[in-house]
């Protein structure tokens, strides 16, 4: 409330409306010396991003490790493969089309696997390099 006096020597009393939000904006002028709506629009948009961005690389370094257990799932594997081929072991590709190529050589066996283990290593290692540095 604000009391005027005029100049008969009475007061009157006006009532002025002053509201929260015009308490706010105007701490939020004298604080940051802006207006308060540019004050808010930037703080929120560069949160949102932010969050939207950090999230965003969750998943990519959620996706890295999928594949990394996933390499070392197929490793595992071939390993026990490598170990346990004897002689009576039998190499087979197919395509789309049910075209097949189909080998017992153990010496191709061998090589095959050998350079499919050697790439796959190189690989996890490449992946696990790559969660190392990952910044979140």
């Amino acid at each position: 409330m604000e009391t005027k006096t005029k100049a008969n020597g009475r007061a009157t009393k006006t009532a002025v409306a002053i509201t929260k939000k015009d308490v706010k904006e105007q701490l939020a002028k004298e604080s940051n010396g802006q207006d308060v709506q540019q004050a808010k629009h930037p703080l929120v948009s560069k949160a949102t991003i932010d969050l939207a961005d950090r999230i965003q690389r969750f998943e990519k370094l959620r996706g890295l490790a999928t594949q990394r257990e996933r390499l070392v799932q197929t490793l595992s594997e071939l390993t026990k493969f490598n170990y346990n081929q004897g002689d009576s072991a039998s190499f087979y590709i197919r395509d789309s089309h049910n075209l097949e190529f189909k080998t017992t050589n153990s010496n191709l066996i061998k090589l095959v696997t050998t350079h499919l283990q050697s790439t796959l290593e190189d690989r996890k290692g490449e992946i696990e390099q790559e969660i190392v540095q990952f910044e979140l």
